[in-house]
């Protein structure tokens, strides 16, 4: 996980030492002709790391500035473009080395009227007689359990669990409705989080409403997707095999699409320093919490619809029974066509609030997400809006979980054998219906 810091407004000078940094805070603000570089640098303990030199250049930029007493660093920019930021790790003190999974130098792109921030992160270390330092394993691989460490992993599970719910939720009404295994789901969550950086970042509009904006137009995608799309295939009688692999192809089409225009690089949604709030043991990014929030309105939402409106029930008539539905006089294409841009949409929101909690999307955050959609709703049940939820819940348990015993992306695969153990026990889910072949 990415260690996020509060935003500053601090500025620098290239006067090395914290006293020169904190004397220069009214120097870094940004205007149409000035931009700040900003950061939070926290020793292991969690107190400031006062002192810590970093080396700046780009643009008309070659400067080398430290930390000040609360632990923050803020250089003024008068040039956009590529920065290169580079720690001093001998002012470092002993028993503190810089992450071994840190970049140093790092680049980061600094825009005009815009606070951009970046975090190096330093743990514990273990300091040689003859001055070096290296990494504690305990620290770099977590093996050390302890209960503020399982608050925190159980918090950002359960954060994990209600953004990957947001899509899960979409991509189990698809195939409940149509039976399809749409692989290019994914596509979708990345779509809503780099449409939300382009009208953020490169439009300058306001975040809620860049934010807005992408879900808008990520539901747009799946209205249109399913009309000029899946709804023909479905009248030339097209079966779910074929269909699904049209997903497939779509998804490696869109990924390449995603890189091609905008990169492999992560991009960042919110260029400002991340501000954390302290819950007892737990340490969570504002961005977090507002985006929780959000996530648990708009499920309750999506499940009052479902079952409290003449839609909702329409919508679970055609899962059930998509033929006995339409001789109930339900219109089952439109009833898709409703699935189709809900779906889409959740899946932008998901993206949206993913790129903001994780501090960037690139173009296969989607595709990294849709093994844990797919676990999470056979765990719940094939179709079940409700059981995508509950499956989702615990995905996001159990991969975060995971990472008290499991180094690194090792977590992921917990996915897959929730994914096996649920098919080899109960194929149908938590919330699935045996069903009687024969």
């Amino acid at each position: 996980m990415v260690s996020l810091g509060s935003s500053s407004a601090q500025a620098a000078t290239s006067d090395p030492t914290p006293a020169a940094t904190a004397s220069a805070t009214a120097a870094c603000a940004t205007d149409a002709a000035t931009g700040c570089l900003q950061g939070t640098i926290k020793l292991p303990s969690g107190d400031p790391a006062v002192g810590i030199k970093l080396a700046i250049k780009g643009g008309n930029l070659d400067t080398t500035i430290s930390t000040g007493a609360d632990g923050k660093w803020s250089q003024a920019i008068t040039v956009a473009g590529p920065y290169t930021i580079t720690v001093d790790t001998t002012s470092i003190p002993d028993g503190a080395v810089l992450d071994s999974a840190a970049k140093n130098p790092a680049t980061v792109t600094g825009a005009l009227n815009k606070n951009t921030g970046f975090v190096f992160k330093i743990v514990g270390g273990t300091t040689a007689a003859d001055g070096t330092t290296t990494q504690t394993p305990d620290t770099d691989t977590g093996t050390g359990i302890t209960f503020d460490r399982f608050a925190q992993q159980f918090a950002s599970g359960i954060r994990l669990g209600l953004l990957l719910a947001l899509a899960a939720v979409g991509l189990s009404l698809i195939f409940g409705t149509t039976g399809l295994s749409n692989f290019a789901h994914g596509e979708q969550v990345t779509l809503g989080g780099l449409l939300a950086y382009l009208f953020a970042n490169v439009l300058g509009l306001n975040l809620i409403l860049a934010a807005i904006i992408s879900v808008v137009i990520c539901a747009a995608t799946g209205y249109f997707q399913d009309a000029l799309i899946w709804k023909p295939l479905r009248r030339r009688g097209i079966g779910t095999t074929q269909l699904m692999i049209v997903t497939i192809g779509l998804s490696i089409a869109l990924q390449y699409t995603y890189q091609y225009f905008l990169g492999a690089s992560t991009v960042r949604i919110d260029q400002a320093n991340p501000v954390t709030v302290d819950l007892g043991p737990v340490t969570l990014s504002q961005q977090s919490l507002i985006s929780m929030g959000i996530a648990v309105i708009v499920i309750a939402l999506v499940g009052w619809v479902l079952v409290r409106t003449r839609i909702g029930r329409a919508t679970r008539a055609v899962s059930d029974n998509p033929a006995l539905a339409a001789a109930s006089g339900i219109d089952v294409d439109r009833i898709i066509r409703l699935v189709w841009t809900s779906a889409t949409a959740l899946a932008g929101l998901s993206g949206v609030l993913l790129g903001l909690v994780l501090n960037g999307v690139n173009w296969q955050t989607g595709l990294q997400l849709l093994l844990l959609m797919f676990a999470a709703i056979t765990l719940g049940g094939l179709g079940t809006a409700f059981g995508a939820l509950a499956g989702a819940m615990i995905i996001g348990l159990v991969v975060e979980l995971t990472n008290l015993v499991l180094p690194g992306d090792f977590k992921y695969a917990t996915a897959l054998v929730i994914l096996i153990l649920v098919l080899l026990v109960r194929p149908q889910g938590i919330f699935g219906r045996r069903e009687r072949i024969g």
